[in-house]
């Protein structure tokens, strides 16, 4: 690794627009940020990308996903509107439209992607939903919540075996079906060409859920205007694209905004291709992913802090793996959470190692509500944390908000509201129609906005200890994650109305084979050195850890299906460990950590 005060190696060359950022001040303090560049024309509809695609590269490969036999079933854009044209019209047949949407409970596959396609081009909406409500649920609470919000005239589980519990629970005059073969091979009639035609940008695309905070998911509308304007504000951003058309090999689920829409519709705009991962962060089936990237050398690698954690040990000691992944790679990009500071470093050395050279490491920020992307850090970044500008056609609100600037967003990204409840989406926009997202940011420097802005935080998240001092919630749980590397998977932070922080943590995949009492000493010294490195800051020091042995809940809204914990609602679940943390004396169980 490159050691403090040496100089490091340049980055590899890839084309990047130049952020040209405008700032505004308001009256009452806070300011508008907005990019100079203005967003230029797009489609009307994602149907008509995926015909343009087909009329331009109809044999290039557009997905492709593995076989038992080990090979890879591969479909080009040609076949792929051959096949959404046959759906489309087997949709109109069954009366399908605006109204009347689709539901997808299996997971990412090709079959899926084409009944997703289909829905495109007949105009009827898409809702991809979490494979974990029907397989990891006991009791498919939010299945039956969104089927019923919804209200699908088709739900589509490919192969069925696995969901049969989960659709003997739901209403008999859905229509269910486990695989596409009929619908592939419907005859297109001049009504599908019609439906396509009528096809307006603020048709409903998706119903995205998020997995909110407590309670049950929200149902985003997702129209085409936005995630087509998003898609153009990826070209502009990135003309790299342009030159050399994107090729993924991604796991990331579509029921989220980052796979289903930030990822998939970019292969889609530009023309590259999408390998279907099968694997995932999660032991054992990382070596799926490990497996995969022996026959795929991706130009962008997506992931989540967790799936790098568990990816890079394989690079580091795979020499050809290495070489393989980091062949054609042109941008690894993170998002969900900032890079823990020794991920970051891991990857650089690996890089170096490799190429010579460093692989622009780089994230974005937004949500479900904004397509996702409303900022993006298109030019060299050194650390995590700076989420960027906005992008083309994307206008920044901060807005003080006691020690902090809260951020909120306006655009064609951004979501007209949620599914069913006017009440949900009058409290989501501000006076001024900003969608209010609930983060905190700041400017990198505040003398030159095209710096890029810094996240701050979740608002909601972060509190004060009984000293009065805040505890920024977000900034505590990456710097003791890093402190403790690889010993801790994830954690979730302690404190409110407290005099000390701590953490409710899970131990790592890395920690399994340590001896419990070791592991907790071992802890300790890591957060000792941390604490001692703050100083007299008591809202940076961890005092206590819990290590859980309990997995996060899925049904408790404690994790989604991508990994992410869910601060406000593990505390709320866990809170006796919380008071444990807090019991004096500690018992022995509990990890204090001392200066």
């Amino acid at each position: 690794m490159i050691q403090s005060g040496e100089t490091k190696p340049s980055f590899m060359p890839l084309e990047l627009a130049t952020p040209r950022i405008r700032q505004r001040a308001l009256a009452g303090g806070g300011f508008i940020l907005e990019s100079e560049e203005p967003l230029g024309a797009h489609a009307d509809h994602l149907g008509q990308l995926l015909q343009r695609q087909a009329e331009r590269q109809p044999q290039t490969v557009f997905l492709a996903e593995k076989v038992p036999t080990g090979g890879w079933r591969k479909v080009s854009y040609g076949d792929a509107w051959d096949a959404a044209r046959s759906i489309a019209q087997g949709l109109l047949d069954r009366g399908l439209d605006q109204s009347t949407p689709i539901a997808i409970l299996s997971g990412n596959s090709i079959d899926h992607a084409l009944l997703m396609l289909g829905g495109f081009v007949a105009g009827v909406p898409v809702t991809p939903v979490s494979v974990a409500y029907s397989l990891m649920s006991g009791d498919f609470a939010k299945v039956h919540h969104i089927v019923g919000l919804v209200k699908p005239r088709l739900i589509f589980a490919q192969g069925g075996g696995p969901f049969e519990k989960v659709l003997a629970t739901l209403p008999k005059d859905i229509e269910t079906i486990t695989d596409i073969s009929a619908l592939r091979t419907t005859e297109p009639t001049p009504a599908a060409d019609a439906r396509f035609n009528a096809i307006r940008p603020d048709w409903v695309a998706k119903y995205l859920f998020t997995s909110g905070s407590t309670g049950l998911p929200k149902g985003v509308i997702n129209t085409h205007r936005m995630l087509c304007s998003n898609q153009q504000a990826i070209a502009q951003i990135w003309p790299f694209l342009q030159k050399t058309p994107p090729v993924l090999l991604d796991w990331l689920p579509w029921n989220h905004t980052f796979g289903g829409n930030h990822n998939f519709n970019m292969v889609l705009r530009q023309g590259g291709t999408l390998y279907i991962d099968d694997g995932k962060p999660a032991p054992g089936l990382v070596d799926r992913t490990v497996a995969n990237l022996s026959d795929v050398s991706p130009t962008i690698y997506f992931n989540v802090p967790a799936g790098y954690a568990m990816l890079i040990p394989h690079l580091e000691k795979d020499a050809a793996l290495c070489e393989r992944f980091f062949r054609r790679l042109q941008m690894i990009f993170y998002a969900g959470a900032a890079l823990p500071p020794d991920l970051w470093a891991r990857l650089e050395a690996l890089s170096i190692r490799t190429l010579g050279k460093r692989v622009i490491m780089t994230s974005s920020w937004g949500s479900t509500e904004t397509s996702p992307l409303a900022t993006a850090a298109h030019y060299p970044i050194e650390r995590a944390g700076v989420i960027g500008v906005p992008v083309p056609g994307v206008q920044l609100k901060f807005v003080p908000s006691g020690s902090k600037l809260e951020i909120r967003v306006k655009g064609p990204n951004v979501t007209p509201g949620y599914l069913g409840s006017e009440e949900q989406t009058r409290k989501a926009f501000d006076e001024d129609g900003f969608y209010c997202i609930g983060d905190a940011a700041r400017l990198a420097d505040e003398s030159d906005p095209a710096k890029g802005v810094v996240f701050d935080g979740r608002t909601a998240e972060d509190f004060k200890l009984t000293t009065g001092t805040w505890v920024h919630v977000g900034g505590v749980r990456v710097a003791a994650l890093a402190a403790c590397s690889p010993l801790l998977q994830d954690a979730v932070v302690t404190g409110q109305d407290r005099s000390f922080i701590g953490l409710l943590a899970w131990a790592s995949a890395a920690a399994k084979d340590i001896a419990p009492e070791e592991l907790r000493r071992q802890i300790a010294e890591k957060l000792a050195l941390h604490n001692k490195a703050q100083g007299g800051a008591s809202s940076l020091k961890v005092q206590r850890v819990i290590l859980l042995s309990e997995p996060p809940s899925i049904d408790a809204n404690e994790i989604t299906d991508k990994g992410y914990i869910n601060q406000r609602a593990t505390l709320e679940r866990r809170h006796a460990d919380v008071m444990r943390i807090y019991a004096d004396p500690p018992a022995s169980d509990v990890i204090a950590i001392t200066d």
